[in-house]
């Protein structure tokens, strides 16, 4: 779980306004500060949290190598939104991590949570994000264009998901988990 000893991590990994509104969208403005994860932090504690908030780690040494989350739990319809995925380790990036980090998190969503639906939206201009959603078993549905305002541009964004039997198929499930990694 993400707890406040990753929150100056995580502030360095959030080098720009322009990344933070690609990793974060409008949750966040920057600079990141400690005030704004403190309550981001609080969204995953209590009897229903509305979001499980999770620092991957390298299965190997322990060392942090990214951040992940589990947002808007809907337990009626069991949904809930994968967000603020990072690789924030850059040594590791365009290797796998990422992937690995989507998939043990999809893990939790529907063995542990019990989830019927994994949605996300990532920026069409994130090739790499994209690509590595759809090697964990996301299908994109559409697109939101125009969604989103940096500065004077507009960044459209493409609406993806997974669903519990796609994940038990193999699209993302148990046969492919053994990649290693994270």
């Amino acid at each position: 779980p993400f707890d406040r000893s990753d929150f100056p991590r995580l502030i360095g990994w959030a080098t720009s306004p322009a990344f933070l509104l690609q990793w974060a969208g409008p949750l966040f403005t920057y600079p990141l500060d400690t005030e704004q994860l403190e309550r981001y932090l609080q969204d995953s504690q209590g009897d229903q949290p509305t979001r499980k908030i999770f620092t991957a780690v390298d299965a190997e040494t322990g060392a942090p190598i990214g951040h992940i989350e589990i947002a808007k739990l809907d337990s009626r319809n069991r949904s809930a939104t994968l967000s603020r995925v990072l690789v924030g380790n850059l040594a590791r990036r365009g290797k796998g991590t990422g992937v690995e980090i989507v998939r043990r998190t999809l893990e939790v969503g529907f063995d542990r949570l019990r989830l019927h639906r994994i949605e996300l939206v990532v920026f069409d201009f994130n090739a790499g994000a994209i690509a590595c959603y759809e090697r964990a078993g996301f299908v994109a549905e559409g697109r939101l264009r125009e969604a989103r305002r940096f500065g004077e541009e507009y960044w459209t964004l493409i609406q993806m998901s997974i669903l519990e039997q796609e994940w038990r198929a193999g699209s993302g499930g148990a046969d492919q988990q053994e990649t290693g990694g994270a």
